[in-house]
C-alpha cells in the first residue's frame, strides 16, 4: 500500500471518521458520490469500490453498467460541517472499467489526458478561477440579501458568510487569494489561488459545494446560475492560465512589449482559434448565453488585449519582477461549467496553437462592444456563439473538440445538450405569455 494510503487510514484513525464520502462527476459537472465506513477503506484504497453507472449523465448504458471508483488518496480531507465525532471525509476518484482500464467518459480522466500531453512537452498546467456566485433569501425566489456593488463594504449583508466559506475551504486544505462583493446586488466572489489545473479542478468542485453548504447552514440559497437575474451581471468564472517548464513561467519573455513568450502567444492563439467549439463545455447551459451579452462585462468577441475587460483574453498587466505572474484570463466560462472538461478543453486548445505554431492576430485595445459591426468584421473579429443550439453546432464541426474530450464524452455531452435544446424550444415562457397573449 502507498504512502498516501497509509496516511489517510492513519488518519482516519486519528479523527474518529467513520464515513468517507467517495466523490465523483457526471459529465456535466454535477458532483455525485457515495459513502463506505472505515471497515471498507483497506478495501477501496487497494481495488476501488463497485458501483453502477448506467444511472450517472453520460457515463454508461444499462448493459455495461459496472464501474469502478478508485479513490485518490492524495485529495483526502475532513469534511468539516460533519459531527467530528464518528466523522466524515471524503476523496475524490477515478472511475475505472471492471477490467482496470480507466473509463474514458470520466470528466477527470479527460483533464489527466490533456494534463499528460502538456507533461509530455514538459509543462505544467496552473490555473486559478475566479468562480462568482448569488446569495438569495431562499430557492423559490431572487430576493437578494443586498443591494451592493463592487467591493462594496457598508452594504455587504453576507461577509460573514464569506468568512465562514473561506474558513472552511482553508479547513479543507484550499487556499483563497482573496474574497469581495461582486458588481450585481448580492454577487460574490472567492478567488482560489493557483495551483495545478489537476488539483484545481478538484478543488472548485468542492468550493462548489462549500459556498452551498454554508449558505443552507445559515439559512439562505446559494447559486452558480450564470444569470439568475435579468438586467444585472451574470455570474462568471474568469480562468487565470499559465504553463510551467520547472519553475520557469514559460509564458514570460522579457523582451517581449506584452512580455508573451512565443509559446504563450501560439497557445493565445490557439484558445482564439477553437474557442468557438470550446463554448459548449465552457457555457454549457441554454442559461449561460443570457449571460454572454454585451453590456454586462461577459466578452462575445474573439479578441484579446492587456488592459480591455471587453475582450476574450485579457492578459493582466507585467510588473517587473513580477514574471512568474505572467499569464492569460479566459473570461468567457461561467462558474456552472464541468471545471475538469473546462481546463482540459482550454489547455487543449492552448497547446494546439503552440504546437501548430499558429499566428496570434494583433491586441485589440478599444471598446469591441462600441465598434460598428462592419468595424469588426473589417478587424477579423468573430464572434462566440449566441445560444446552446449554436454552441452545439459549433461543437459538432470540430474535430478539435472531439478529440480533446475523447469520443465518449464528446458524444455524451453533445447528445445531452440537444436534449436541453429541445426542452427549451418546447417551453412557453412567462415573456411569451404576457407579451403576445393579449395581443394575438
Amino acid at each position: 500500500m502507498s504512502e498516501s494510503s497509509n496516511y489517510v487510514i492513519s488518519a482516519c484513525r486519528e479523527n474518529d471518521v467513520k464515513f468517507i464520502r467517495l466523490w465523483f462527476t457526471d459529465i456535466v459537472g454535477a458532483l455525485k458520490s457515495f459513502a463506505i465506513t472505515v471497515e471498507e477503506l483497506e478495501k477501496a484504497l487497494e481495488d476501488g469500490m463497485g458501483f453502477d453507472g448506467s444511472s450517472i449523465e453520460g457515463f454508461a448504458r444499462i448493459d455495461e453498467s459496472d464501474m469502478v471508483a478508485r479513490p485518490d488518496p492524495t485529495t483526502f480531507q475532513l469534511v468539516p460541517w460533519r459531527p467530528r465525532e464518528q466523522g466524515v471525509a471524503r476523496m475524490f476518484c477515478d472511475i475505472h472499467m471492471p477490467d482496470g482500464r480507466p473509463f474514458e467518459g470520466d470528466p477527470r480522466q479527460v483533464l489527466k489526458r490533456q494534463l499528460k500531453r502538456a507533461s509530455d512537452l514538459g509543462f505544467t498546467f496552473y490555473v486559478s478561477p475566479e468562480l462568482e456566485y448569488f446569495y438569495f433569501r431562499d430557492s423559490k425566489g431572487r430576493e437578494p440579501l443586498d443591494r451592493g456593488g463592487y467591493f462594496d463594504q457598508t452594504a455587504d449583508a453576507a461577509a460573514d458568510l464569506r468568512r465562514e466559506t473561506v474558513l472552511t475551504l482553508e479547513a479543507m486544505g484550499i487556499e483563497v487569494e482573496y474574497s469581495h462583493h461582486e458588481v450585481a446586488p448580492s454577487q460574490h466572489e472567492i478567488a482560489l489561488r493557483y495551483t495545478d489545473a489537476l488539483t484545481m479542478a478538484d478543488n472548485a468542485m468542492t468550493y462548489r459545494l462549500v459556498v452551498k453548504e454554508i449558505a443552507l447552514q445559515n439559512g439562505v440559497f446559494a447559486t452558480f446560475m450564470p444569470k439568475p437575474v435579468e438586467g444585472q451581471n451574470g455570474s462568471g468564472m474568469h480562468v487565470h492560465q499559465s504553463l510551467f517548464k520547472g519553475e520557469r513561467n514559460a509564458f514570460f519573455d522579457a523582451e517581449d512589449p506584452y512580455h508573451l513568450s512565443a509559446v504563450a502567444k501560439g497557445y493565445i492563439a490557439g484558445v482564439l482559434q477553437h474557442s468557438r467549439a470550446m463554448t459548449l463545455v465552457c457555457n454549457q447551459w441554454v442559461n449561460s448565453y443570457k449571460r454572454l451579452l454585451p453590456g454586462f462585462e461577459a466578452p462575445v468577441y474573439l479578441s484579446w488585449a492587456r488592459r480591455n475587460r471587453s475582450d476574450l483574453i485579457r492578459i493582466p498587466e507585467y510588473k517587473p519582477g513580477r514574471e512568474m505572474h505572467t499569464r492569460i484570463e479566459y473570461r468567457s466560462p461561467d462558474p456552472a461549467c464541468n471545471p475538469y472538461l473546462a481546463f482540459a478543453a482550454m489547455l487543449a486548445a492552448g497547446l494546439d496553437g503552440i504546437e501548430q505554431e499558429m499566428t496570434l492576430p494583433a491586441p485589440v485595445e478599444e471598446n469591441v462592444f462600441e465598434m460598428s459591426a462592419n468595424e469588426r468584421v473589417a478587424r477579423g473579429i468573430g464572434t462566440l456563439p449566441g445560444s446552446l443550439i449554436e454552441a452545439i453546432e459549433a461543437a459538432e464541426q470540430s474535430p478539435f473538440l472531439r478529440q480533446a474530450l475523447g469520443d465518449h464524452t464528446f458524444e455524451s455531452l453533445v447528445a445531452n445538450k440537444r436534449i436541453e435544446w429541445e426542452r427549451y424550444r418546447r417551453h412557453v415562457s412567462d415573456f411569451e405569455l404576457a407579451e403576445y397573449l393579449p395581443i394575438l
